[in-house]
């Protein structure tokens, strides 16, 4: 028998784009609405293929959320304590997800609908997406242009160290629905047990 809690909950169906990508790389994920962002955090980590090696933060308009312990010179919120449902609660708002603050990889989350929480389904799950995740640390979307022409042309001078450093086969066009929910599907991510205030 499903719960009236079970019952009451909403899914979030957000697009993650990473910014300035051409073509662009995104993600289409299902999230329970009460996830918290840094739950989310771990989400999108997985869902882009990204290897969680560096900081991170969110950003909506003039407000920061990340992890409260880290100083940036400026008031960041505990992400821990801020959700879904209270941060981007309607179909069409949105929030930055930034990854790496070298490289700076913004991503656009954008919440595409609210739709109703079915207890058949497992969550998160991603039911989309297009093109790999660049590397890691390969220098932003500037650096990660200047690797793709790299590595397309053999008779490039930085061919061999560059291939040497990516240490496999890389395909800017994989992208792998499968294995994506493999790994979402290793998340499980709290139920949230109070509504935040805010």
């Amino acid at each position: 028998m499903t719960s009236g809690r079970t019952v009451s909950r909403k899914i979030h169906q957000l697009k993650i784009t990473l910014l300035d990508s051409k073509p662009p790389i995104w993600r289409r994920l299902l999230v329970p609405s009460d996830t918290s962002l840094s739950w989310l955090h771990r989400v999108i980590q997985v869902a882009m293929g990204w290897q969680d090696y560096h900081l991170h933060q969110f950003i909506q308009g003039e407000v920061y959320y990340g992890i409260a312990q880290q100083d940036y010179g400026f008031l960041v919120k505990d992400e821990r304590r801020y959700y879904l449902d209270n941060v981007i609660p309607l179909a069409g708002m949105k929030l930055i997800y930034e990854y790496d603050f070298g490289d700076c990889w913004d991503h656009m989350v954008l919440v595409e609908k609210i739709l109703p929480f079915d207890p058949l389904m497992t969550y998160p799950v991603c039911i989309k997406g297009r093109r790999a995740c660049p590397p890691e640390d390969v220098g932003g979307i500037g650096g990660y242009e200047e690797f793709l022409k790299v590595i397309g042309d053999p008779n490039h001078p930085e061919y061999e160290d560059t291939v040497a450093w990516i240490g496999k086969p890389f395909d800017p066009n994989a992208f792998d629905l499968s294995e994506i929910n493999h790994r979402l599907a290793k998340l499980v991510i709290p139920q949230r047990k109070k509504r935040n205030p805010n």
